[in-house]
């Protein structure tokens, strides 16, 4: 995988990472947790006990490991586009691809970031659900439930508790999440881009923000229902597997509180998911530039 791409995917994914993790924790909470009437509470809730820092329980971990995560699916995407079509993405004016080749590399993309993902986004998952009391300056010891002490901490413990296996829990919905999505994720994206470029000029920053918006908007809307499920099962093991697999936590969560909950952070999602993958584009095509 070409250097230039490896940065450009974990400095642009870094950005959005940053920008849209507040968000991103309050969903994965109000998705796994009972105790929130809604997203107000979630937020009030989490900043009276836990100050701002709860909104970024778990970050440094995934901070580090997204340049992985987000330079796999780019660099997978370019590679088996490349391959399908003998061309490359980022060749919006001479040679297009084909929205059939889009699809597929989008697919293989979203199936290869998954694996590599999933203990990553487990991690994330198990620290953003610590709800500890924090004072102003400190943390209050006698109101602290925290398990995890930090990321390497909770991975230690995950592989002490539940072995290799348990470090992908989870990790079956992720790719059921993400293969199909990653593709309407490009999908869109280029198609976006060229609805809204001259033909045979490059898109502008503008365009960039919207299709790159629109995109990660779209494609978070299509995913919400298997990320409930994703995080449902990757909480599983605190709960002492208290569902049998991906089927089984379908069925069970619809029967104890109704299809609606599979739509549960969905609003999240969708505000989340403009801004943050609006950045991700647009540095990430401005960086190729600047290094390529």
């Amino acid at each position: 995988m070409p250097t230039a791409e490896f940065l450009a995917g974990w400095l642009s994914g870094a950005a959005g990472l940053v920008l849209g993790y507040p968000i991103d924790t309050v969903k994965v909470r109000l998705q796994t947790q009972a105790g929130y009437r809604n997203i107000l509470d979630c937020v009030v809730t989490t900043y009276r006990d836990e100050t701002v820092r709860g909104f970024f329980k778990g970050m440094s971990f995934p901070l580090l490991s997204v340049a992985v995560a987000n330079s796999v699916m780019f660099g997978t995407y370019s590679n088996v586009l490349q391959y399908l079509c003998d061309t490359h993405h980022r060749d919006h004016s001479v040679n297009p691809p084909r929205y059939a080749h889009i699809f597929t590399a989008g697919c293989v993309s979203g199936m290869v970031q998954a694996l590599i993902l999933a203990p990553v986004d487990l991690i994330k998952v198990r620290l953003q659900n610590q709800t500890h009391l924090y004072s102003r300056r400190r943390a209050l010891p006698g109101a602290c439930q925290s398990r995890y002490r930090g990321p390497v901490h909770c991975a230690v413990s995950i592989f002490q508790e539940e072995g290799v296996a348990g470090m992908f829990r989870g990790g079956r919905a992720l790719a059921f999440r993400d293969s199909p999505t990653v593709a309407v994720y490009f999908l869109t994206y280029t198609g976006l881009c060229r609805g809204m470029t001259e033909e045979r000029q490059d898109p502008g920053p503008v365009t960039i923000l919207v299709a790159g918006g629109f995109a990660g908007t779209v494609s978070w809307v299509l995913a919400t229902p298997m990320d409930v499920v994703k995080a449902r099962l990757q909480m599983d093991g605190v709960k002492q597997a208290e569902y049998r697999g991906i089927l089984d936590c379908i069925l069970a969560s619809a029967r104890q509180e109704g299809w609606q909950v599979f739509f549960k952070g969905l609003s999240l999602n969708a505000l989340w998911a403009f801004p943050v993958n609006a950045v991700t584009f647009l540095s990430y095509e401005h960086l190729l530039k600047l290094l390529c």
